[in-house]
């Protein structure tokens, strides 16, 4: 998703104001991304250039302008909420690419590299549970009724990636110590792999 697709589906709820259209875009996706209020507009008047919104302005003095879908508009949230997110393009995953970098060059400690990102991805997965059971989701139920549903949409998905991402990580270790017997070398010792399972996971025991 974009923010110019994200600010088209708002608008699909009726006209709003710039830094309306910041607040709301950032309670529905669980505080994950933020935007200045410069990027807002830069976004807005794109969207004007190319006929998917306009500007209106109430007839109060000093109101701020507020923009509309227009049919073109509409059109393109339409197709967006009928299309499939596609996974053919492979994501350029900086853990994955640092990794196979790692295992080629010689005299880096990929064992330590992966005890290091385990625990870095174990801290973001603690925080994101903690997060479910605290703050933000007023802010998300003040801007939109089922803004605590879309909060905790946001947070479960980033829950489950940390998981998987924590799977993975044992995997990478567990391939390492296969490719360490192959050579004859001593493998790293498997220093994660006993400590994290997903259902010792503050998610799991919540």
């Amino acid at each position: 998703m974009s923010v110019r697709q994200g600010f088209l589906a708002l608008l699909s709820h009726g006209p709003k104001h710039g830094y309306q259209l910041r607040a709301e875009f950032e309670a529905r996706t669980g505080g994950t991304w933020p935007l200045n209020i410069g990027q807002a507009y830069t976004t807005l008047q794109r969207l004007e250039r190319d006929g998917l919104v306009t500007a209106v302005r109430d007839d109060a003095p000093d109101a701020p302008e507020r923009y509309v879908l227009t049919d073109p508009g509409r059109d393109e949230v339409e197709s967006w909420w009928r299309s499939p997110v596609t996974r053919g393009a492979p994501a350029r995953d900086e853990l994955a690419l640092k990794l196979a970098l790692a295992v080629t060059t010689p005299g880096v400690d990929v064992g330590a590299l992966v005890d290091a990102q385990r625990a870095e991805t174990l801290r973001g997965l603690q925080d994101y549970t903690r997060l479910k059971r605290t703050g933000g989701r007023r802010a998300a139920e003040e801007a939109e009724p089922d803004g605590d549903l879309a909060w905790h949409l946001v947070l479960d998905s980033l829950i489950f990636a940390a998981q998987a991402e924590m799977q993975w990580l044992d995997h990478v270790e567990a391939r390492l110590s296969r490719a360490a017997g192959r050579r004859g070398s001593a493998p790293p010792p498997p220093s994660g792999t006993s400590d994290w399972r997903p259902d010792r996971t503050p998610e799991a025991r919540a």
